[in-house]
């Protein structure tokens, strides 16, 4: 059984969980990033990169209000 995933209303957010919640590959993410098409991500430590939930948020309603 799935679990549904929500976006978190603070913190940081792990690239396989934005994947999940978006319904895309992470390569997408990826790709989406280098285009700037999507918020830049956060680098906390060599191995893990995340996104603000705010900024994934703020990019979520502007895509809605776009009708996108």
């Amino acid at each position: 059984m799935a679990t549904a995933v929500t976006l978190p209303e603070s913190g940081y957010i792990r690239v396989s969980i934005l994947a999940s919640l978006l319904d895309v590959s992470r390569s997408t993410i990826w790709r989406w990033v280098k285009k700037n098409n999507f918020p830049e991500p956060v680098k906390l430590s060599a191995g893990v990169t995340v996104w603000k939930a705010g900024d994934v948020r703020s990019w979520l309603d502007k895509k809605a209000s776009e009708g996108a």
